[in-house]
Parts: structure tokens; sequence; C-alpha cells
């Protein structure tokens, strides 16, 4: 899963339509039941990965169709599906809090309604014999940078809260989003990676002798976010709150089903996207079904302090500028059992 949490509020602007699925069994519906459906198009954050399963899981199995709905997937061109989202062009887009926020306080009254993952699972990757083993080890080596404003921040804070010092580290270009390459090629010491997928690729399936700096292990000093959620826009919730509805809550019982059997879900996003590697694609699915959420039940919930706590720290950071509303910013009244 290529990194597309770094990207800074610019970058959000309209998306091209690549992919469009659906369910296959779709086909032996009648086009009675079909004209029923109300059409929901979802737009990805990056090609079909397992941060998707419980979406491809409710495609599969006709979820989304037994609540009426047909869904669209598209998959974004060189932007995110934010935007789509705020001028109505689409109804539901996978997203991340650093991009959502910034888009909230330009003018775009897009609202999270469930976090995809419950905790950050970004790392800091490494080839064990460079001995990156914690933050300050960053110091005289070269981070592997997308450029982004959240980068510098993050890797700073890491860094100086631990005890070392952030101008010390080197943060070198990127050229390929191959991290294998680069870390094999030298081009660079650590890089900013999801355990989910750059993580099992590089260590489990490539057998690379790699280490890992895990942000869930530093959250003293720096904040939680979510990455990836669901975002779609206020007016949508105002004019359609039971399309939302239906779709969140649906989604949500794909992705209990992800967590219950995640070989299945694996199935699921391996029948839509089978050039994916499937040894990735169902370690990977193992990996994230503990960490989708604390249990099913619970999949999707969003807690407040995370908000505040990230929307304050990228302010203090001049990363985000101007008012997002952090408090109109979520809302976890579409999750299942919600009155």
């Amino acid at each position: 899963m290529k990194n597309r949490t770094l990207a800074s509020a610019s970058a959000i602007v309209a998306a091209t339509v690549l992919v469009a699925c659906s369910n296959a069994t779709e086909t032996d519906a009648s086009a009675d039941a079909g004209d029923a459906l109300t059409p929901v198009t979802v737009v990805l954050d990056w090609t079909p990965n397992t941060n998707h399963n419980g979406l491809y899981l409710a495609l599969e199995n006709g979820w989304y169709e037994e609540a009426g709905l047909e869904v669209t997937v598209i998959e974004p061109g060189e932007t995110s599906g934010l935007q789509l989202v705020a001028t109505g062009q689409a109804d539901v887009a996978y997203s991340v809090a650093e991009g959502l926020l910034p888009a909230r306080a330009a003018g775009a009254d897009v609202v999270s309604v469930a976090t995809v993952i419950e905790h950050n699972t970004s790392s800091l990757l490494s080839l064990t014999e460079d001995g990156i083993e914690r933050p300050r080890d960053l110091e005289g080596k070269r981070y592997g940078s997308y450029g982004s404003q959240l980068e510098t921040a993050i890797i700073s804070a890491l860094v100086a809260c631990d005890g070392g010092d952030p101008e010390l580290v080197e943060h070198t270009p990127l050229v390929s989003d191959d991290f294998r390459i680069g870390l094999s090629e030298d081009q660079f010491d650590a890089a900013w990676v999801f355990d989910a997928w750059d993580t099992i690729r590089l260590g489990d399936v490539d057998g690379l002798d790699v280490s890992t700096l895990a942000f869930r292990d530093w959250f003293d000093c720096i904040p939680d976010w979510y990455t990836p959620l669901l975002a779609t826009s206020a007016e949508a919730i105002a004019e359609s709150p039971e399309t939302v509805r239906a779709f969140v809550e649906t989604t949500a019982r794909g992705y209990a089903a992800a967590m219950e059997e995640p070989q299945a879900a694996a199935d699921a996003l391996l029948a839509a996207a089978p050039e994916l590697d499937e040894e990735l694609v169902r370690a990977s699915s193992d990996w994230l079904a503990t960490r989708y959420a604390d249990s099913p039940e619970t999949w999707g919930e969003q807690d407040p302090q995370v908000w505040d706590e990230f929307a304050g720290w990228l302010a203090a950071g001049a990363i985000l500028e101007g008012d997002p509303d952090v408090e109109g910013a979520w809302t976890d009244e579409f999750l299942p059992g919600r009155p």
C-alpha cells in the first residue's frame, strides 16, 4: 500500500475514474431490482489493498444490494476523492485525517463517518543492519522523504522526544515508492511505511531483514490519528441520512466479517484485484483482522480525544491553517446500533 497519508491539502482535487467494481452476482438480478437500488460511488485512497477488505467482502456477498444500494468503487487518479465528495461527484471516499482537516479548514464540508483502522499503523522501516532501533538512532541517517510538512514534523518530534537532534537527520527525496529497491540499493536508511502492507511485504514476503519503529509505540511523543477513514459530505448526511446509514452499517458488517474470517476477506479482495500478490494479501488480512478494531462490534468508532489532539498538534506546528471545526469533522451516528 503506497503511503498516501503524506499528501498535502493542496493535492485534494478531482479524481479520475479508473476502475468500476460491483458484485459479480449482480448480473443475476432482474432489471427491476437493479432499478430499485440507490447508487453509491466510493472513491478509494489508492489501488485496492487490505485496508479495503470490508468493502470488497460486503460487495462479494451482496450485502449492499440487500441494503438497497448499488455500490460502485473507483480508484483515484492524480488526486484524492475528498473534493469529489465535497462537490457531489462521489458519495464516499477513503481518506485520512491529515487530508480531511485541512480540506474542511479550506471550506470543503466533508465528514468522517468511520475509521477503518482503530489506531495508526505507520512505522519507520529500515534494514536491521543499519541499527535504527529507536528514533534518536536516525541521527546521521537518511530518511526517504515525500517532502511533506507532516513528515518533517513527525520525524523531528520523534527524534527530539527520544533525546536526539532532528537537525542531524538527512531528509532524502524518495526516487521510487518501491521501498525494497530504495533500501537494497542504499538510496535511504529509513522510510515511512504501513505495517499491514510494506512491512509484511519486505520482511515476510521478500525476506529482507528489516526493523521497524512503530508510531503506536511512541504516542507519548506524537499523536495518534485516523488513517484511513471513510468520509462523506455534510450535504449527504443532511439530505440522505438513510443512504449514509445503510452504507456505513453494511460496510461495518463487511469489516466485522473480515475480522472474523480474514481469509474470506482475502479471497474477496483477490477476486476484485487478482493482480495483487496472494501471499501478501493473505498475510496482511490476518494481521489487520485484530487491528481494524478492538472487536467486530466496535469497528469504525472514533475517539474525540484523538481528533482534538491531532488537530491541535497540526495547528501548533503550523501544518493546519484555519478552523476545521473539529467537532463537526466526524460522527459515529451511522455506525450499527446508533439511534
